[in-house]
């Protein structure tokens, strides 16, 4: 992809974000309605209607497929090159007023992501970043940490939707954080990935999220000078992340 359809992209992107942003905004008592709930998921009117404009604005302005969270594949064969749209990062976060949630929209290229712009409407700040651009919060410049010992670091995760419970894997997650100064669970991968994008915080990882919550914070992270190493996919586009300031690589 050469550099003139990444600006072009990325500036759809931003575009998308921003507007869907204003709309959770400006609607959110209606949109707080729920549509679907169950013990560890939720999803709210939010959801679909900030999708509807993100997939109705690229659609009429790319010719790119799109992955959506709620809807899935716009089309069977999404190629080599798709969008990954997350109309509302934090659901749960929202439904409650907790200002912890986001609109997630990136561009992958052999699921490799190389767009990617996340707006945090609460704040009014957007993150943006790509392969051939640095990456930007409100087009101020941002970077990684320099934090190099987990001691003295700070880490981000999370408990996915289908969590397995049970007490030896609640064990085995919960041990790692003997090695950290702090670890925070904050509700909102994306939103995780873009603290550590700009230095908030040193390290975000977690096991069986989906694509969707982390492409677009990847890419932005990659472009502060950060590590991203995506695993494990699966035909769910569940994987495995590990997002690092790439000087803490455990």
């Amino acid at each position: 992809m050469n550099k003139d359809i990444f600006e072009n992209e990325l500036q759809i992107a931003k575009f998308t974000a921003k507007k869907a942003g204003e709309i959770l905004i400006e609607k959110r008592n209606d949109l707080q309605h729920s549509i679907f709930s169950s013990d560890t998921d939720l999803k709210l009117k939010a959801d679909l209607e900030s999708e509807k404009f993100i997939k109705e604005y690229i659609q009429a302005n790319s010719d790119y497929p799109i992955l959506a969270e709620e809807s899935g594949k716009s089309v069977e064969d999404l190629g080599e090159i798709f969008w990954v749209v997350d109309p509302l990062d934090g659901t749960a976060n929202y439904a409650r007023n907790l200002p912890l949630c986001c609109v997630s929209i990136a561009l992958v290229e052999n699921l490799k992501p190389v767009v990617g712009v996340i707006f945090d409407f609460n704040n009014n700040d957007l993150y943006q970043g790509s392969t051939n651009t640095k990456a930007l919060k409100n087009d101020e410049m941002i970077n990684i940490s320099n934090i190099n010992n987990q001691k003295k670091g700070i880490l981000l995760t999370g408990l996915p939707n289908n969590t397995d419970f049970s007490d030896a894997s609640i064990f085995n997650f919960v041990k790692d954080f003997q090695n950290w100064r702090k670890v925070r669970m904050i509700g909102s991968a994306a939103m995780a990935a873009a603290y550590v994008a700009s230095g908030s915080a040193d390290v975000y990882k977690e096991n069986n999220t989906y694509l969707w919550d982390i492409a677009a914070g990847a890419a932005i992270v990659e472009s502060a000078g950060g590590i991203v190493k995506i695993t494990e996919p699966n035909e769910n586009y569940q994987v495995n992340v590990f997002i690092s300031n790439g000087k803490i690589i455990n």
